[in-house]
This record gives structure tokens, sequence and C-alpha cells, in this order.
């Protein structure tokens, strides 16, 4: 039989070599389904696989049009945004040879240049799981093992200045790179844009909660309310405003007999 004081030290040996195994297991429980790595590529560093299609972050649409013709960009918004989407599968003026199991194409611009790239496969495209997919383009884009999950079945990363995203759409594979870079300055001219039209609606406020000034003429010690304007206009030298008329009267100013 063990003494308390007994059983309190072998408890303390017992659980002080268990934490540390404890916390090991917490460790490596919540870490991302494939791996720890972080990714630390640029997108200058993309290498142009076959996945891509041709297309680059950072190209320009005259680029773009270079390779689909067919391509109509949309307004360009307030922000320097604008957009299109291409479709292989339902456009009959695309050359589908040149895009073999694509189902759409979507691309977004900033200030003219491609800062988004979303392209969906169809069921004909060599692989169909986001598994499969994430392993084609962890090679061909030679991306660490640093997915995590995103959204309910699909995995994401984030590098050095943009993230990618591999998920299903209408029953086959898809993934969209972006640039962070172009949406951390989108975000700061949408605030900017915000703050102005805040101070703008605080400055007309305040110029409706104002009252009208109230003109005097030093010269004649006789002062103009609103609405009664003097039938000349009063010097700068004798021009003095008042906020009202009591102001004005305690000034030793009556009111001009026009304006009674």
């Amino acid at each position: 039989m063990a003494f308390p004081l007994e059983s309190a030290y072998f408890a303390s040996r017992l659980y002080g070599r268990a934490i540390p195994f404890l916390l090991l297991i917490g460790f490596f429980g919540s870490a991302p389904l494939y791996g720890q790595s972080q990714c630390k590529q640029k997108l200058s560093e993309l290498p142009a696989t076959a996945e891509l299609l041709g297309f680059r972050l950072g190209m320009t649409k005259d680029e773009v049009k270079i390779r689909v013709p067919q391509a109509v960009f949309g307004h360009t918004d307030d922000f320097g945004i604008s957009k299109t989407t291409i479709n292989p599968d339902f456009d009959p003026q695309i050359d589908k040879t040149k895009f073999e199991g694509v189902r759409s194409i979507s691309l977004d611009f900033l200030d003219g240049r491609l800062t988004s790239l979303w392209i969906g496969y169809d069921g004909t495209f060599k692989v169909q799981t986001v598994e499969d997919f994430v392993k084609t383009l962890s090679l061909s884009l030679h991306l660490p093992n640093g997915w995590s999950s995103w959204k309910s079945r699909g995995q994401q990363m984030r590098c050095a200045d943009f993230q990618i995203t591999v998920s299903t759409v209408a029953g086959g594979p898809s993934f969209r790179i972006l640039d962070e870079t172009a949406e951390d300055a989108v975000a700061s001219r949408r605030a900017a844009k915000e703050d102005q039209e805040s101070s703008t609606e605080t400055t007309e406020s305040d110029a409706k909660e104002e009252p009208p000034e109230i003109i005097g003429d030093k010269h004649t010690k006789t002062y103009y309310p609103a609405g009664c304007k003097p039938a000349k206009d009063i010097s700068e030298a004798y021009r003095v405003g008042f906020k009202s008329t009591e102001e004005a009267e305690r000034a030793g100013f009556k009111v001009a007999n026009t304006c009674r």
C-alpha cells in the first residue's frame, strides 16, 4: 500500500513523462493534411506548365488576345478591375484542340494585367479527384507539401506572393492562382474610396448643419440676416460676419431697415 506522499511522487513522475508525449500528439494531430512545408515560391518563379494553358499572372490583355483571339474583356471599374470568361467547351469559335479537357477559364485583371487565373476541367481530364490534382500541380509547379483544407473538399496553399486553390466544380477538377499583391492593392483602393466618401459625407453634413452667415457693416453698424442682402456690396474693410442676430446686436449692430 503506497502512502500519500509516495503516491504523489509516482504520479508526478508518470504524468511528467506523459505530458511531452501528449503535446507531440496534439502538435502533429493539428498539422495540415499534406505536411508542414512552407511555400516560399513567387509568381515569377512558376514554370510554364501544361496545366496553365499558356497563361501566366502578370500578362497583359493584348497577350491574352494573342493566346485567345475570341476573348472579350468586360468594363474596367473604378478600382481598375476587369474580367472575362473563356468557354472552350461551349464556344464553337474557340479551337478546342488548344484546350483539351477544359470547360471554362476565368481571368481577372487589375490595371490591364492578369491577377487571377481560374481553370475548370471537365470529366475527360487526366485526373478527377482533388487529391490527384494536388499531386499533379505540386509536381508540375514545383510546390512543396504545404497544402491545407479549404472549404468542404478543396485544398489551398499560400506562397510568397500568391495563393493556389484546388477544388471540384461541376464534377471536374479546377484550380485558381491568385496574385495576393494585387488583392492587397484592390483592398487599399476600396478602403481609400470609403474614407473619401465618408469624409465627403461628413463635410456635407457639417455644411448643412452650419447656420447661414449674418453679414454686418462696420461703417453703418447694421447687419443683414440670412435671406436679406445689402443693396450694395460691403467692402472687405467694413464687412463682418456673425453666427446669430443676438451676437450681432450684442456687438452694437442693428438690423438694416431694408431687412425689417
